[in-house]
């Protein structure tokens, strides 16, 4: 989007031939996603807001929303177009763009809304796509049939079915223009999911989510973000999603977390009629303001008693552009969020601004489930907010394979480290997604009873304080397995700098929590440690070795204080080095221990300055890989590559279709190319949408990924930006990010 400017702005410029009505994703973090919809009338950027444009009353002129604001696209009404003689006169014989002054993309609607206000409309199914193509719109809709939320499930079932039954003679009537293919199913899980399973059947362009400004309105957002959860994943991946008729600042980091592209509304301008002014924090009235909630370019020479005393007409204008530009606002805020992967921080954060919409953001992060419970003893229970958010009935538990869908599109690692937001924090997707696959990779050393010590008390980085224990202890209890205690869950100490575990940004206090046995036996559990004895060590004190010698002869696990000769240090650390890069290898890399611990036999390593390993150089001489000091994640070289490469002997499966639990213990995941862009690829150019052929089921955006050609040859490697089915369904975009030039390191 532009800046926000007094002047005018050139006319977008069309799309190259063969790129009209694709769509490709730039940046996402998990389902929230950053796209690009390439149009005959320039490139939408989401996630986007498309204001409403009434024809007949134009609060503010689609002219001055392309030319001062930069909106790339706007939805006006199509039915009200085709009602109105002059209006349909001045657009079959200009074109919709022309009519209401407006260069950019132009969405219609089909009057499918009218029928929901007022009742019946008096137009034919393929008449109105019709209409919409010839009036040049860029994208059209189709005539579905609303979803109220008093009808019966009968009815609605009957509506989805109508819906669809008109899908072949819409997309027939609309030809080369794009069309939206709504889905509906009220409240009903199970018809959200047949409506997205049998739109997404047709070619449609974009598939926006109606039947939800009715359960806005009612404040229902528990069941907007069910009909979210239970639509998104079954919709294809390339085409965007849009919310029909939701435009309120404070729901876009939540519905955007969950996969909205799309966002259409009037409420800037209703309600400015209404003197009411929209906020990411809630909705205000004007005379209740002694000073503007957000402060925006349109207002900064008013104080609200001087917007109070206007005429209503230029009142009404000045409320509309404040809460055009606070939406707007809003919604860039939420691109960068995505970009710097905290959409769900984001979410949290507004959630707390309505008790409706925290009800709606816990149920999601609670992870619903089932429970024997019965709906009237719940009365005789006391609740916190989390536990009162969960579904308490027999069929709770319908929504984890959706909520999980989530948390596996989840990438793990950030740059950035983790800022502490109370409870919720735990509850964050990529924080989830991280102990999943801490949870189903890594292993202990021994698979039999074993003792565990915990280190507790103090934040990381845990190295600088602890190893010198950790090498002494290894010498006198090999057995023994270490772990440290993050607010976010226990953690192998030879992961000890793994993001997000290790860079929480957080009050000291929660370094210092008395643990609960019970709780850690259960992380233990999950962790695959059938554990005996667990001793909880304070790092926060001092002579360390000391205390922590006479805490495990009080439990029995040592009868003298830690005695151990520097001497003997090297080859432990060195076995303590090995131990690291094997479980990275396994928990990042998804290889077997097996593997990898032959890939690092007798390697040797480059030391940084602190003390870490740089360099990991194997038995050959050559460097694999490389520790990543940000992250604590781990970088493959092109030799790397290839030698995992040559680990892995199962076939891809051409087709197959995102399941990231297929993946456990066969390596990286291997994508394949057509053969016209392998000569690229070799020279270190990122694989694009479109010579996709093949892929494993648990590639994931992300993660680090092995390309291959045709005949199984690996020609590179990379970081994917996309899961599998996004990898064999996108056309346009990168797929790999590759991180390779094998035509220098093949030679």
């Amino acid at each position: 989007m532009a800046a926000w400017s007094d002047g005018g702005r050139e006319d977008p410029l069309p799309c190259r031939d063969g790129d009209n009505g694709k769509f490709e994703i730039v940046a996402r973090d998990g389902r929230a996603r950053i796209g690009k919809l390439h149009t005959s009338h320039g490139m939408l950027e989401t996630p986007a807001l498309l204001p409403v444009i009434n024809p007949n009353i134009r609060t503010i002129e689609p002219r001055e929303m392309w030319n001062r604001y930069g909106i790339q696209g706007l939805i006006t009404n199509s039915y009200i177009i085709w009602k109105h003689d002059d209006l349909k006169k001045h657009a079959l014989e200009k074109g919709v763009h022309d009519l209401i002054d407006y260069p950019g993309v132009i969405m219609t609607d089909s009057g499918t809304f009218q029928s929901y206000v007022y009742g019946d409309v008096e137009v034919g199914v393929e008449e109105i796509v019709e209409f919409q193509r010839s009036i040049g719109v860029d994208i059209a809709t189709m005539l579905d049939v609303f979803s109220r939320p008093d009808m019966t499930e009968r009815e609605v079932k009957e509506a989805v079915e109508t819906t669809i039954e008109r899908c072949e003679l819409s997309i027939k009537a609309a030809q080369s223009v794009m069309l939206n293919g709504p889905i509906q199913g009220g409240t009903y899980r199970d018809l959200r999911k047949q409506s997205a399973q049998g739109m997404g059947q047709f070619d449609f362009a974009v598939h926006p989510i109606g039947g939800i400004v009715p359960i806005m309105e009612q404040h229902r957002y528990k069941d907007l973000a069910k009909i979210m959860l239970s639509t998104i994943g079954e919709l294809p991946p390339e085409r965007p999603r849009h919310m029909f008729g939701c435009g309120h600042p404070m729901l876009f980091a939540m519905l955007i977390a969950l996969g909205a592209d799309l966002f259409d509304s009037a409420a800037y301008a209703l309600f400015a009629r209404d003197d009411r002014l929209l906020s990411p924090q809630g909705t205000y009235r004007l005379n209740d303001l002694h000073a503007w909630p957000e402060l925006v370019p349109c207002i900064v020479h008013y104080t609200p008693e001087e917007v109070r005393k206007m005429g209503e007409d230029e009142r009404t204008n000045l409320l509309a552009r404040y809460n055009l530009e606070v939406t707007l606002a809003e919604l860039s805020r939420c691109k960068q969020a995505v970009h710097e992967g905290t959409i769900w921080q984001l979410a949290e954060q507004r959630s707390h601004q309505h008790p409706a919409l925290r009800e709606a953001f816990l149920w999601l992060t609670t992870r619903p489930f089932s429970s024997g419970i019965s709906t009237d003893a719940l009365d005789d229970l006391v609740l916190d907010d989390r536990s009162a958010a969960r579904d308490y009935h027999p069929n709770g538990g319908i929504w984890e394979s959706d909520w999980s869908t989530i948390i596996d599109m989840q990438t793990s690692r950030r740059k950035k480290g983790e800022r502490w937001g109370g409870e919720d924090t735990r509850s964050r997707p990529h924080i989830l997604a991280a102990r999943r696959q801490l949870h189903q990779r890594w292993r202990p050393m021994a698979s039999t009873l074993c003792d565990v010590l915990i280190l507790n008390g103090k934040p990381g980085p845990w190295r600088q304080r602890c190893d010198l224990l950790v090498l002494r202890l290894k010498h006198v209890l090999p057995h023994l397995e270490i772990f440290v205690q993050t607010p976010l869950g226990l953690l192998p100490y030879s992961l000890e700098d793994l993001n997000p575990f290790a860079q929480v940004d957080g009050p000291t206090w929660l370094w210092k929590r008395r643990l609960n046995t019970v709780l850690l036996r259960e992380e233990l559990q999950r962790l695959n440690v059938d554990a005996d004895r667990i001793v909880i060590l304070d790092v926060g004190q001092d002579s360390l070795i000391q205390k922590a010698s006479t805490l495990l002869m009080k439990h029995g696990l040592l009868d003298e204080e830690i005695m151990v000769d520097d001497q003997e240090l090297p080859p432990l650390r060195d076995d303590l080095r090995r131990r690291q890069i094997i479980d990275k290898m396994v928990v990042l890399l998804n290889l077997d221990y097996d593997h990898a611990a032959n890939l690092v036999e007798s390697c040797t390593y480059i030391i940084g300055g602190t003390g870490r390993v740089k360099n990991v150089i194997d038995k050959h001489g050559q460097h694999i890989v490389s520790p990543r000091l940000t992250d604590g994640g781990l970088s493959m070289t092109d030799l790397g590559s290839k030698a995992v490469f040559e680990l892995q002997s199962e076939s891809i499966v051409e087709g197959e279709q995102f399941n990231p639990s297929a993946g456990r213990g066969k390596g990286p995941p291997r994508l394949m190319v057509e053969a016209d862009a392998v000569d690229f690829i070799l020279r270190g150019r990122n694989v694009f949408h479109g010579f996709v052929t093949a892929c494993d089921a648990w590639l994931k955006a992300g993660e680090a990924c092995l390309i291959l050609d045709e005949g199984g040859t690996l020609i590179g490697h990379g970081t994917a930006q996309c899961d599998a089915n996004e990898a064999l369904r996108l056309k346009k975009g990168i797929a790999v990010r590759t991180r390779s030039d094998f035509s220098k390191s093949m030679k």
